[in-house]
Order: structure tokens, then sequence, then C-alpha cells
């Protein structure tokens, strides 16, 4: 609405015209109109919110494996992940308010709109047809009295046009030697009655002009109270607007909502919780010179040493694993030694490095590294076996 259309004529001519009433009846069909645009408007802003928020899990979601994965640590690498946190806080809050848009402002629209118009079987609005039959019956007898007015007054000019016509005939008569005296006699006749016609006209347009103001008031009376009627539907509307909007503003006004203040709160608290000495220390005991290191020491030569004892080992044998040993056949009633008995019976000369136990301890190795049994003879191929509770014993086997 332009300063110009906010009071006094509007380009479309006045209220009180015939027919100039229809501008408030139609806006009783945009009244519905604006409820539905409303609606809609609000709708995108819900898509527009939620978007938002999904955009910002996705983005959450991706940089949080990046970081994670990256080289970055210790404090900043927390207030790094801060950032992505709160990303998630904020899109649960836009959440929200798309919630709110898409559900409860909308419906509340919706229903009040259901209320406030009521469609007919043959179209329209109740609302619209009687603001319509309000204003019609209203203008009915006015517009009447407009016509008789307009005609009276175009008679009334039609006789004065005649009557100034009549009069420039009689002047150019009289100018005239030519024409005669009976002519001139029916001209100034003409003249004459035309003045009376006018002056007939003339009373006519007054009469009916006169009765169409005496009208007026009951006219504007009655258009007034039908307008009326439209203008407090009108104010049911515009206030019923006002408090949506109120409350769209209180649902898209983060700076009010207290989950937005604490998200950012903690936020800064993270980032300034940061502490750059906290993690060049933790990198120096970490990476650095800080780490512990097992210096080269001496160490002397022993049995034990010679063979690194895995962990696997250490562990311990599978309950089914089987060691076996060397059992000789018995010569004579007498059980030969083993390998293993005699290296047991060499164990005290064992620091003087016996050549014999040397040569027990380290098979003959031919072929690559592998064990030469071609000196044993099938008699003295080793046999073992396990007693009832699971270890080994020799067995003597007889010729």
């Amino acid at each position: 609405m332009s300063e110009d259309d906010a009071g006094g004529e509007a380009p479309g001519g006045s209220f009180w015209e015939a027919g100039n009433y229809r501008r408030t009846v139609k806006r009783v069909d945009d009244g519905y109109r604006l409820c539905n645009d409303l609606i809609s408007c609000f709708q995108e802003r819900a898509k527009i919110e939620k978007n938002y928020a999904q955009q910002l899990t996705e983005w959450s979601r991706k940089w949080r494996t990046n970081v994670e994965k990256g080289p970055q640590y210790g404090t900043l690498e927390k207030a790094w992940h801060a950032f992505l946190t709160a990303a998630d806080k904020l899109s649960e809050i836009h959440l929200d308010v798309r919630n709110h848009l898409a559900g409860e402002d909308s419906d509340k629209i919706k229903a009040w709109q259901k209320e406030a118009y009521h469609k007919q079987m043959i179209g329209g609005f109740k609302e619209t047809k009687e603001a319509e039959d309000g204003f019609r019956k209203a203008q009915k007898p006015w517009v009447k009295k407009m016509k008789d007015v307009e005609i009276s007054k175009k008679n009334y000019h039609a006789a004065r046009k005649d009557e100034k016509t009549a009069h420039t005939r009689e002047n150019h008569a009289k100018a005239d030697s030519s024409v005669s005296q009976e002519q001139l006699r029916k001209l100034q006749e003409r003249v004459e009655k035309c003045t009376q016609e006018a002056e007939k006209c003339k009373d006519q347009y007054e009469k009916m002009l006169e009765e169409l103001n005496r009208y007026n008031p009951r006219y504007m009376e009655d258009m007034e109270q039908v307008f009326e009627g439209c203008q407090e539907a009108e104010r049911k509307r515009l206030c019923f607007f006002k408090e949506v909007l109120l409350n769209l503003h209180q649902h898209l006004n983060l700076s009010t909502n207290e989950s937005f203040h604490a998200l950012y709160r903690d936020l800064y608290q993270v980032i300034m919780a940061a502490d750059n000495q906290e993690d060049l220390k933790w990198w120096h005991n970490t990476h650095g010179p800080g780490m512990t290191m097992n210096w080269p020491q001496f160490e002397e030569w022993s049995l034990e040493t010679q063979r690194a004892i895995t962990k696997k080992e250490k562990s311990g044998k599978m309950a089914d694993d089987v060691t076996l040993t060397s059992i000789l056949p018995a010569r004579d009633g007498v059980v030969s030694q083993t390998p293993l008995q005699t290296r047991q019976r060499f164990s005290d000369e064992e620091e003087q490095n016996s050549p014999f136990y040397d040569s027990l301890r380290a098979p003959t190795l031919v072929n690559g590294g592998k064990e030469d049994i071609s000196e044993w003879s099938d008699e003295d191929t080793p046999k073992k076996c396990l007693d009832a509770n699971g270890h080994e014993e020799d067995i003597k086997v007889k010729n």
C-alpha cells in the first residue's frame, strides 16, 4: 500500500461509488489466500532449516574422521573436535526449528483458516457472499436514486444545449436581413420554449439531487455497518497473523535459545583450554627426547642368552604337543644312555666347554644345515612314549 493509497481517494474511485465495495469483499478471499501463502512461505523456510541441519551433520561426520586420522594432536585437537560437536548440537537445534515451522506453526494457521473461512457447495466462501449481499442491499436504493440524478442531469444539460442552440439561431436571424419576421418570430418562440424546458429539467435535476442527498446519511450508515463487519473479520485475521509471526520469530530467534548460547559458550571454553605448552610437552615425552630408552650395556655371556625365548614359547606348550626324546635299545640288559642323559651327566663340565658336550649339544649339520641322521642305526633310533600322567619316559627296546 503506497502513501497515496493509505487514505483519501483510491485509484479505482471512492468506496461510496457504485460497485466499489467489491475491493473490500475481495479482501475476504485474499485473507484465505494469504493463509496459504504464509504456510507455504515458512514451509520453504523449514526445508532450508532441515537441509542446513543435514549439511552440518555431514560436515561434522566428514571432518571428525579427517581430524582423527590427521596429524593434529593434543588439546588443539580437542578444540577442533569441539567445533564438530558444536555442529552436531547446532544441527539438532535447527531440526527443532524445522519441526516447529513445519508442524506446530503450520497446523495452527490451517486450523484458524478452517474456522474463519467456510466453503460453499456452489463455490466461494460464506463470508464473501455475506459481505457481497450486505453491500449490495445497502447500496441498491442509493444506486437507484443516483441513476435518477444522472438521468435528470443529462436531461437538464441537453435542455441547456438546445436553449443555447436556439439563442444562436435567433441572433443569426436578427443579423440576417433576408430572414422574414415570421421566421424570426418562430425562432424566438423556440428560444422561449427551450428556456422553459431547461428550467423544468433543472427543477427535476435539483429535486433528484436533493432527494439523493437526503438519502446519503442512511446510505452511508448502512454501508458502514456492513463495512465494519468486514473490518472486524479482517481485524481478527491481522491479529492472528501478528500472533503467528511472533511465534515464528520466537522459533527462529536463536539468540534467546539457551541451548544455542550454551553451545557456543562450551565451544569457547574448549578453545580457551587449548594449551600449546601442554601439547609441546606431550610431544616431547611421547615422540621426543622425553621418551625412555634402553641404552646398550655390557652383558656377560651365558647359555641362556644364546637363544632368545619368544613370548609364544613362554606361554607354555599345548597339552597335545609331544616332545620326542631318544631312547636307545638295551644291550646285555643295560639301558644305553640317551644323549639327554649324557647331557645331564656332563652338566658339571659345561663351564669347561667340554668338546664331548658340545658335540652332543650341536648336532652334525650336513646338506645345507640339516641334521645328519645317517650315523644312527635302526637300533639306535630314538623311541619315546608318555606315561599315564603325561610325562615322558624311556622305553627299553630289546633286540
